[in-house]
């Protein structure tokens, strides 16, 4: 919003109601900017949402093709480097046609990755098949509820930005040191942790498509399917803990 400087006290009537018009004007610009800014965010929400929903149907494809034909586990280092790779690359074809075909291939190995642990859960508890529905049922609720309510109140989560990013960094050192000294009781906090950070960068993501610092529909679509992925993992993790019957 532009600043208007003082009007001198000799400046004539004319040439005040001269400067009536443009400031005017300038407001009727900023009107139309943030109208345009609305529509504009709007657009990014629902393409978003498209892209989302299609990822993760197809991201249960992959989870069902594992599953069904015994796929073992990738391991952490295959993982890692598949995921981190495949997002390197989404970010660098972004603004590119292909950046929609390397969002379902980051997407498509995440599904992968995923049925071998749901094939894990059914095998070891009595009771897998309702703890993999109750995990699924709670991620879309809290999904569905966190970022509907990000884009009903449209209040700004910017803030959390620098405590996301503290504490996503920490939860994961602290993953890999529960994998790599086999600590259970560690393992079980970061998953309890990643529940709290995922369920804030739904807010934060969403009120950043909101209110336009978001420009890209194909990284918030990155961004929210890595919070449902983790949000479903860190469940399944904790009702298998205290609700699994072996």
């Amino acid at each position: 919003m532009g600043l208007f400087d003082d009007i001198n006290k000799n400046t004539t009537v004319s040439n005040t109601n001269t400067t009536a018009p443009t400031a005017g004007g300038n407001q009727g610009e900023s009107i139309f900017e943030q109208a345009s800014s609305t529509v504009d965010s709007n657009k990014l929400i629902r393409s978003t949402y498209m892209l989302l929903s299609a990822t993760l149907f197809f991201s249960a494809f992959t989870a069902g093709i594992a599953m069904v034909t015994e796929m073992p586990p990738l391991g952490f280092i295959i993982t890692l480097v598949g995921y981190f790779g495949l997002l390197f690359l989404t970010s660098y074809l972004q603004n590119s046609v292909w950046g929609i075909a390397s969002v379902f291939a980051l997407t498509g190995f995440m599904g992968l990755t995923l049925g071998p642990i749901i094939s894990l859960y059914l095998a070891r508890y009595v009771n897998g098949a309702e703890l993999v529905m109750m995990a699924f049922g709670s991620t879309a609720v809290i999904f569905l509820g966190l970022s509907g309510y990000a884009l009903a109140s449209r209040k700004d989560f910017s803030f959390l930005g620098g405590f996301l990013f503290a504490g996503i960094l920490v939860a994961f050192l602290a993953g890999i040191g529960a994998i790599v000294f086999n600590l259970p009781g560690l393992s079980l906090a970061v998953s309890a942790m990643f529940v709290l950070l995922m369920s804030g960068l739904i807010l934060y993501q969403t009120s950043d498509m909101v209110h336009g610092r978001e420009t890209n529909y194909i990284m918030a679509t990155v961004t929210l399917y890595v919070t449902i992925y983790n949000l479903f993992i860190s469940l399944l993790h904790l009702f298998g803990v205290f609700m699994g019957e072996d």
